[in-house]
């Protein structure tokens, strides 16, 4: 990631990134990647629109959690090795107690039709939250060098193949990914031929 521009606000101290990812993490019942991209883009103003699809995709490619190393290259970018421990502690510690709480007292509380209602809900909302920001992030297609319409069909076809014929998602980043990748440079040299 590309260290912040000037006119961008940032963290004030470690701390304050701990306090920001324990914040966002806590917000994030069955998924905290629509969460993270509010509260990083529109609410703090760490990252533009643009760096958080270009470090998401970073993200997306590393093992492990996609929020996760996303939260680990944001801490790094602003305060080195110490934010991106401080970042990631955020975004691990507050969630961690809570699952462990709620894990010791699941059978006392999984037969009560309220619970199961309330987690069946949060399902919905987690699809909701990830539609609305699949759409915020459409705008930035428009500067992608493969254009909206390949960046569409690209993501049309890596829908088709997890949903419709349920490829090995490993094997669609690998495939699609490597596609996308080699595409995008075919258009990158042929606007430059161009000039």
């Amino acid at each position: 990631m590309t260290p912040a521009a000037p006119d961008h606000p940032r963290p004030r101290s470690p701390l304050h990134l701990f306090i920001a990812f324990t914040v966002l993490a806590l917000q994030g019942f069955g998924g905290v990647l629509a969460v993270a991209q509010r509260e990083l883009v529109d609410r703090r103003r760490w990252m533009t629109r643009e760096e958080f699809v270009d470090a998401y995709s970073v993200a997306q490619l590393l093992p492990g959690p996609n929020v996760v190393n996303l939260s680990l290259m944001l801490g790094d970018r602003f305060f080195g090795w110490r934010g991106a421990f401080a970042a990631i502690s955020g975004m691990l510690l507050a969630p961690l107690v809570l699952v462990i709480v709620l894990a010791a007292s699941y059978n006392q509380l999984a037969g009560f039709p309220a619970v199961a209602g309330a987690l069946r809900g949060m399902g919905a909302v987690a699809a909701g939250l990830i539609l609305a920001m699949a759409l915020k992030m459409l705008g930035t297609l428009r500067r992608n060098p493969l254009g909206p319409v390949l960046c569409a069909l690209l993501g049309l076809t890596t829908l088709v193949a997890v949903t419709v014929f349920r490829a090995p998602l490993a094997w669609v980043v690998i495939g699609l990914g490597t596609a996308g990748w080699c595409i995008a440079r075919w258009c990158i040299a042929r606007r430059e031929h161009g000039r």
